[in-house]
């Protein structure tokens, strides 16, 4: 089998690809301050001095939060002459609110069908437990 870009193995390595993007992301959101940051930059772009001012931590700190969030896709860092300011990358949270959606979806229908067999073994009970109540009121008790 020749390896063609839109043959199987392509598509294989391309889910692996989409996989360890999500691994990477879901790590780096794993942590307070980088999901802090991620909120700050949903406003809007931001120097690396505007991220550190609401924590207690020291600015190397704060560049290396802002390095894993890089590196997992999450934000980019340009440059403007002296300014380094920082952006959300809105594809990669696009991915994550993707798996997220697919994720709900599929449990979903897990409950909406467990909730319908649970309706129907609930449903086919009763009529049994009114036949037996029945029997129980003819017997006389002795």
């Amino acid at each position: 089998m020749l390896n063609t870009p839109t043959g199987p193995k392509s598509k294989a390595r391309t889910r692996a690809e989409a996989s360890d993007g999500l691994d990477a992301a879901f790590a780096a959101l794993a942590d307070p301050t980088r999901r802090a940051i991620v909120a700050r930059l949903a406003g809007g772009e931001a120097t690396v001095l505007e991220l550190a001012e609401p924590f207690a931590i020291s600015l190397p700190a704060i560049s290396r939060h802002l390095k894993v969030l890089e590196q997992a896709g999450l934000i980019s860092r340009g440059r403007d002459a002296q300014r380094r300011p920082c952006q959300l990358r809105t594809e990669a949270l696009r991915d994550v609110s993707a798996w997220a959606d697919h994720t709900r979806q599929a449990w979903e229908e897990r409950f909406d069908r467990l909730d319908e067999y649970l309706k129907k073994v609930q449903t086919s009970r009763q009529p049994k437990e009114n036949q037996k109540e029945s029997q129980d009121h003819g017997r006389k008790k002795r």
